[in-house]
Order: structure tokens, then C-alpha cells, then sequence
């Protein structure tokens, strides 16, 4: 831990560790240079078997390849979208386009096709990279609903081999690409409830990444299991960057299966994965149900809801490794602070750690700006190499993210203490976690309130042992007729992912409204809570 003694609530930047000014595809590079026969991809099918098997140099072959063909039909910044679960072809695009100079642009495969059209209109790609489907999901179709009408000059699978490398036999020169040039675009949602494209750069995710393996005490003989979503900085940012950083093997699921995540922990000999708490039970469960050997885990990162000191100490018993817990935000390329490992139980469940090195963090007064007190909360400010080039096409929301000095505002509330340990209180912004994944009410409401039956809905997150927080729908309905769960539940799943469909649903008569009119919904929930709101429907 850093041993600093501060009288505010203001962490400088620690220098222990410096910024490389390296693009992704300088550190491919390098990564093959260095360890060339060094397994860097074990890719894990949806069956729990292995298939692609690629050392550095094997996978830096493939991604300059990929990326000739990419410089052959898109020029450096523009922006194409890669719609896909975790499979090898994800990381090959993702170092393709880091050498090519091609923005990449990151979509949920559980999309719908107002979600994806959204995006790709959005972000004004003109490429669509797709799998077929997933889980159900008949992304195929969908994109071919979602693409209408739109000025794209391909849609490409990312199986078809023969359109991928469309180019590739030519003399195309790799661009010049710089380590703050935009590297990715990642959507994250606010309160207006129209997502915002986050332009990452190559220096803040490539540096962050590698501050979170060092905290995490990766090293070269680490072996780094990925479950997390590609299409979320968790997956394609912090455990991709980590990998590439220490030119170690990254084991990429297809899936999350806690049953097969822990046989391949053993099988694999994974010494170190970033999971979030519902995960982790799951883990815990699977091994419940068939013991394990998990003598090769040294250490695993949670995150993206609370964890409780129970569940710490049960990952450590279980798993006799480490556990670390860190917070921040895509934004910020994307993590602000981590706890050490050597951290006590309440320390790694009640806080968020101390900064990352190279991160300037504050507390601040939401309405003034001024620097708070030690122990006072306020929103939880980042300053530093990691903060997005802005949000695409969008200056007025980038202004009120980031300031004239050129500090990010999460929009979360926290406090510090003298040694600059951070601990989350709260949220300016009205988001709900369920089970590490973010979902914003406003975007729920508004798909409901297209029903006609809906008059009025608040959307809320509310308390879950095993999710953290579950979606909630208050819905008063035109003429105080009852509601139709099922027809309301259909009718959202529609128009947005299935996971964001409410699993609560209740009637109301009428909102607790603030003196202005809007509604109080940390009221709703404290009423849930407290029995006066009654489900309706089943979940």
C-alpha cells in the first residue's frame, strides 16, 4: 500500500510505476519479439474444450495479416463494429484493428436490433463484424433487420476467412498509429437514457490493463482465465491488456459455465481471472458440487457490485489464493483504484483500494467542485493518462464528463481517508448492477412506456443476496387498470436484451414525488423494502 498522509480529500498521482507510450500493436509486437513460442491465446469453446491454440508470434502472424486486409478496405479512424461473443476471432480483431489504425467499436452480443442499429448508426460505422448467433440470440437475423438502410460498406462474419482477409494479398502498408490515437469506442449509458460511445485510446487501455496485472501480482509464469464479456473493457481491456502486458497466456472462455470454468482452471493450471461476486458463487457452488484442485490460483479481481467479507473469505478457503476487489468506470479506461492483496476482508469488501499508479483521485462537492475533507462524501473524481479522448459525437456530454482541468466526473459518491483509500457510498447516477453488469433505468422506462397500457414507470434497483441488484418495474397503469405482466415482460423483451427486463413488477396507484414532480425512487425502494409494495405477476 502506498504510504502517503494526506489532509484532503485529494491522492496525487503515485509515480512508482511509469506510462508506456506504446500503441496495442507495439505491444503485440514486442510481446512476439520477447516470447515468441509463448502461448498467448487458449481458447475455450462453448463445451469446455479447447480449440485455437496461438503462441505470440502464431497470433501476431494472424493479426498482421487481418490488419493488411482491414488497411486494404477502411481507412486509419474509421470505425467498424465487432458483434460477437468471446472467440479467438474477437482478440485477432482486436490487435488487427490496433494495427490498422481501425477504431473498434464494441457491441453486446445479446443485442437486439434497435440496441445494435443504435450503435452502428451511433457511431457511424461503415463495417459490421458478426458471428452467426448466440445463446438463442439469431444475431444473423438480426443484423440484417438492424442494417437497413444504413451506409455500411460490409457485414462480414467473422468466420468467413475468405471475406475477412478480402485484401490481404495486396502491398498495403500499415499506417502509422500513435499511442493516443482512438483505439476503441465502448457504449456505457447515462441518466438522458441514450447510450454514449466512450473513445478509448491506446495508452489508456494498454496502461491500465498493465497497472491491474502489477497490483495483481501477475508475473511470467501467470496463466490469466478470461470469462469476462470481449465486448466490455472487464474482457477486451483489463485481462486482455494484462496478458499482452506481461506476454503471458490468456485462456478465453466462450462462456461463463462456473462448472467448466473450474475444471479448466486445474486442467489449464490458470493462476489468475477477474470474476464478479455472482460468478464467484457460482465457482464456489461448482465446487461444492465436485471438488478441485485450485492449488495453481494465486489470485482473482472482483468488482462492479458490492462483495461481501463472507464471500471473501470463502473464495480464499476455497481457492487458497489472493482477492482483490477494484472500481472504476469505461471512462476511464477503465479502472481508477484497486486493493492490494495482502488487504484485510472489511478492507477488500468496504473500500475500493487506493489509485493506480499514474491516477490523480479526488472527492469533490457536486455542486461547488471544491476539494472535500478527508471522510466527507462527494462524487469520485479521476485525473490522469486513462481518461477517454470524449464521448463520440456527443461534446456536450463530454463537457459535463470532463472538466476544464481535465478531470473526469464519475458520477459516483464516495469518500477518502488519509491514506487515499476510496469507499463507494453511492450513485449520482441512477444505475443499477446486477451481477457486475450496469443497466440504466431511464432506457427500461422509456421501452415501457411505448405500451399503451403503461401511463407512468419508475424503474429501480433493488436489493438481491445473490445479484446485488435486481430490476424493478413501479408501473401505474392507464386508468389504474391491472396490469399484464407477461404482456409488459414480452413487450420489453422486444425493444431491449432479455437481461434487462425487470424481474419485480408492481402496481401503483401513485409516485412519492419531490416538490417538483419528480418521482422519489429511493422511496420506491425503501417501501419495497420495507413490505409496502407487493410483486405482482411472478418473476
Amino acid at each position: 500500500m502506498y504510504q502517503v498522509e494526506l489532509t484532503e480529500s485529494y491522492c496525487p498521482a503515485q509515480a512508482d510505476e511509469v506510462v508506456q507510450e506504446v500503441t496495442v500493436g507495439d505491444a503485440l509486437r514486442k510481446a512476439a519479439h520477447d516470447r515468441p513460442d509463448t502461448l498467448a491465446l487458449i481458447e475455450i469453446n462453448a463445451v469446455g474444450k479447447r480449440d485455437s491454440v496461438l503462441s505470440y508470434q502464431e497470433l501476431l502472424n494472424r493479426c498482421v495479416v487481418l490488419a493488411r486486409a482491414l488497411t486494404s478496405r477502411f481507412s486509419k479512424g474509421e470505425r467498424v463494429v465487432v458483434w460477437a461473443h468471446n472467440v479467438a476471432e474477437w482478440l485477432v480483431m482486436e490487435y488487427a484493428c490496433a494495427l490498422a489504425g481501425v477504431v473498434l467499436v464494441t457491441a453486446n452480443p445479446s443485442f437486439r436490433a434497435k440496441e445494435l442499429r443504435y450503435v452502428l448508426e451511433q457511431s457511424g460505422a461503415v463495417g459490421l463484424f458478426l458471428v452467426k448467433d448466440y445463446r438463442g440470440n439469431p444475431m444473423g437475423v438480426i443484423a440484417d433487420e438492424a442494417v437497413k438502410g444504413l451506409n455500411l460498406r460490409e457485414v462480414t462474419y467473422l468466420t468467413d476467412q475468405d471475406a475477412m482477409l478480402l485484401g490481404a494479398d495486396g502491398c498495403n502498408a500499415l499506417p502509422q498509429v500513435e499511442p493516443g490515437d482512438p483505439f476503441q469506442i465502448q457504449y456505457t449509458s447515462g441518466t438522458t437514457g441514450f447510450p454514449k460511445g466512450a473513445v478509448i485510446h491506446h495508452r489508456g487501455l494498454f496502461n491500465n490493463g498493465r497497472f491491474v496485472a502489477g497490483r495483481a501480482l501477475m508475473h511470467e509464469g501467470s496463466v490469466l482465465g478470461n470469462f469476462m464479456p470481449m465486448f466490455h473493457t472487464a474482457g477486451c481491456g483489463i485481462c486482455g491488456m494484462a496478458a499482452l502486458a506481461y506476454k503471458i497466456p490468456m485462456v478465453l472462455f466462450h462462456r461463463f459455465d462456473p462448472d467448466e470454468v473450474v475444471r479448466v482452471i486445474e486442467e489449464e493450471g490458470i493462476t489468475t481471472c477477474f470474476a464478479v461476486p455472482t460468478m464467484l458463487v457460482g465457482m464456489l457452488e461448482a465446487l461444492q458440487r465436485c471438488p478441485r484442485d485450485m492449488n495453481t490460483m494465486e489470485l482473482i479481481i472482483s468488482g462492479a457490485a458490492p462483495v461481501a467479507p463472507e464471500l471473501v473469505r470463502a473464495v480464499r478457503a476455497a481457492m487458497n489464493c489472493q482477492f482483490e476487489t477494484a472500481f472504476g468506470q469505461t471512462e476511464q479506461s477503465p479502472v481508477i483504484c484497486q486493493n492490494w492483496a495482502d488487504g484485510t476482508p472489511d478492507d477488500i469488501s468496504y473500500s475500493a483500494g487506493q489509485p493506480l499508479p499514474q491516477t490523480e483521485a479526488s472527492i469533490r462537492d457536486p455542486e461547488t467542485d471544491a476539494i472535500l475533507p478527508i471522510g466527507q462524501v462527494g462524487e469520485i473524481c479521476a485525473r490522469g493518462y486513462g481518461v477517454m479522448l470524449g464521448y463520440h459525437d456527443r461534446p456536450e456530454a463530454t463537457a459535463q464528463a470532463i472538466d476544464e482541468h481535465g478531470w473526469l466526473h464519475t458520477g459516483d459518491l464516495g469518500t477518502m481517508d488519509s491514506r487515499g483509500v476510496i469507499r463507494i457510498t453511492g450513485r449520482i447516477k441512477d444505475m443499477i448492477i446486477r451481477g457486475g453488469e450496469n443497466h440504466f433505468p431511464v432506457e427500461i422506462e422509456n421501452a415501457l412506456l411505448e405500451h399503451p397500457s403503461v401511463a407512468e414507470v419508475a424503474v429501480v434497483g433493488l436489493p438481491d443476496p445473490k445479484w446485488g441488484e435486481i430490476i424493478g418495474a413501479f408501473v401505474r397503469s392507464d386508468g389504474n387498470r391491472p396490469i399484464d405482466v407477461e404482456t409488459l415482460r414480452e413487450h420489453t423483451r422486444q425493444l431491449l436484451s432479455a437481461q434487462k427486463t425487470p424481474v419485480v413488477w408492481c402496481q401503483v396507484v401513485e409516485f412519492p414525488l419531490t416538490g417538483s414532480g419528480k418521482i422519489q425512487k429511493f422511496v420506491i425502494r425503501d417501501r419495497f423494502v420495507a413490505g409496502e409494495y407487493q410483486a405482482v405477476g411472478g418473476s
